[in-house]
């Protein structure tokens, strides 16, 4: 079997939406929905290895911890693990009071009522009816008319009504979904919608759930934005509905078709942490919370320890949240190449210096460490990137803020490191690299400085006076300049012959406070006109200048 050249002759365009005046496209979202998770139920029932109840109850305690209102914990008729850990749960005391439970069943008496019984006692809580609705189903599945699908529906409604009287101790919640929604015809769902909704008698101050869910992702996700506007416009007592939306990801756009539900009116999202689910997933909850916190919008879930949240969700489904994951993945705040190191430096840097809370650094969508990722992971270096990386790198492991004519400098050493190694490197490998290169820090130096002393002549220059040694051989040398950097240049050449001329010199201090040391670069210009390089490090400014100088001259007699 091989794709086909027309592909036409075995698949479909989907329909479009006959709506005039479509409304949502000119919306934005302001407000967060209410979320329900169904990591325990929908994700449960789609890994190999289902949750046990260690597992469950994990998950379960981050879902509140991350602030979850509503949490669909199973499908209790499926048999007796699912139906005991609910009950167990209920029974436990550690459902928060403003936390309703949920659990699913399908619309047939036995499944309904055992659905209930696994309830018993809870406080608050949501059975979630449904049936498939779509002609597929009708024809291919169950080989029913319209009206025998409605009554499979009425029938449920009618069951959960009585069950619910019998246990008028707990706040029951009823949601409804017509399954398939996508796929099925506008004005059948909407039917069948308000025939349940006949029977439960829902009001505008005890609402029904009307989850419509996009079952099997079949359409560009604009087309499930007008079934969920047309539903919105048609649905008769609309005010006594809350609209729900669970999208999955069988097109790589669940997320999207459930923005743009929202902005076509649904009041609730329904989905799991990084989008486990069946087939291709659910839609991930933790992408569209965050896709809103970004536009200033607060969602009403904390995921301010993200790593901490993955690692649970990992454990407990045995499934990797993928590197590239929206705002979870390890890579996700990682740049490689070198323009989008050279950005995102700048982007911090200016950062440090606006005059407000304004986020705007390049290629940072949001700041990690809103997620409490810190910033060593933002940039990465390998044979891709650029000087603006390993400056990077430097400055938050070392604190050297090298000049910008250094950094390119030293852009070769670590090209010609990373290309040797052929992998990535890391703080360590660029560190050692930079020590090597200015002879910082390091044994193996030519000229290393011993001791010195600085004084001032009668007629007003400076001298220096110190030992240095030679090759691991001490020698007293001295020499007089206008300042102390060239009464060293002075010393070097008198002493050695080795001529330097300044071209730049910059300082700063490594961090802050009164035992703070200081960096000094030096660019010098060596007698046949190449540019040298020098740093020094020290906890005196003044010696870290001399040991820029014997970098320089280290760096030109190698």
């Amino acid at each position: 079997m091989t794709m086909l050249n027309k592909p036409s002759q075995k698949y479909t365009a989907f329909p479009q939406i006959d709506l005039p005046n479509r409304q949502w496209p000119s919306q934005t979202i302001t407000t967060a929905p209410r979320w329900l998770s169904t990591d325990l139920r929908d994700g449960n029932q789609s890994i190999i290895d289902p949750m046990d109840a260690v597992k469950k109850n994990r998950f379960f305690d981050l879902l509140v911890e991350i602030g979850v209102k509503e949490i669909e914990v199973g499908f209790p008729s499926a048999g007796a693990t699912e139906f005991d850990f609910i009950q167990g749960l209920v029974r436990s005391g550690r459902v928060p009071d403003d936390v309703t439970l949920q659990v699913l069943t399908q619309s047939r008496e036995d499944l309904i009522r055992t659905s209930f019984e696994s309830l018993d006692g809870a406080k608050s809580a949501t059975v979630h009816l449904y049936n498939a609705v779509s002609p597929a189903w009708r024809d291919i599945v169950f080989r029913m008319s319209k009206e025998e699908v409605l009554q499979i529906a009425r029938d449920g409604a009618r069951i959960m009504r009585e069950e619910a009287a019998k246990r008028p101790e707990t706040d029951w919640h009823f949601q409804y979904s017509p399954e398939t929604f996508s796929t099925a015809e506008l004005d059948f769902s909407i039917a069948v919608c308000e025939a349940v909704m006949e029977i439960l008698q829902p009001t505008p101050e005890k609402p029904i759930i009307l989850n419509l869910p996009a079952t099997v992702e079949a359409a560009t996700p604009n087309i499930y934005a007008d079934q969920i506007e047309y539903f919105c416009r048609n649905l008769p007592n609309r005010d006594a509905a809350i609209i729900s939306l669970h999208t999955h990801n069988d097109r790589g756009t669940g997320v999207a078709a459930a923005e743009l539900g929202l902005m076509a009116g649904a009041d609730r999202v329904e989905g799991c942490l990084f989008g486990n689910g069946e087939r291709t997933g659910n839609c991930c909850l933790v992408t569209v919370a965050l896709n809103m916190y970004t536009q200033g919008v607060d969602p009403g879930l904390d995921f301010s320890d993200i790593d901490r949240v993955i690692e649970t969700v990992e454990f407990c489904n045995q499934i990797p949240v993928h590197e590239r994951h929206p705002y979870g993945g390890e890579l996700v705040f990682t740049a490689f190449s070198g323009s989008h190191q050279d950005a995102i430096k700048k982007g911090f840097a200016a950062h440090d210096t606006q005059n407000d809370e304004k986020w705007r650094v390049p290629y940072l969508p949001i700041d990690p460490a809103d997620l409490g990722r810190d910033y060593e992971a933002v940039i990465r270096v390998n044979s891709q990137s650029g000087k603006g990386g390993f400056a990077w790198v430097l400055e938050q492991h070392q604190g050297l803020k090298l000049p910008k004519a250094m950094q390119a400098n030293f852009s070769k050493h670590v090209q010609h490191l990373a290309d040797d190694l052929g992998r990535e490197l890391d703080a360590a490998d660029i560190w050692s690299a930079f020590q090597s290169a200015y002879h910082v820090q390091t044994p193996d130096k030519h000229f290393q400085l011993i001791d010195y002393e600085e004084s001032r002549g009668t007629d007003g220059t400076r001298i220096f006076a110190g030992t240095i040694a030679v090759q691991g051989v001490e020698q007293s040398v001295s020499g007089r300049g206008n300042g102390l950097i060239s009464s060293v240049l002075a010393t070097i050449e008198q002493t050695f012959g080795l001529h330097l001329e300044i071209k730049d010199y910059t300082e700063h201090a490594l961090g802050s406070g009164r035992d703070a040391r200081a960096a000094a670069y030096l660019e010098c210009r060596g007698k046949d006109g190449q540019t040298i390089w020098g740093c020094g490090i020290d906890e005196d400014v003044a010696t870290a200048s001399i040991r820029a100088v014997l970098s320089a001259a280290n760096s030109a007699i190698g």
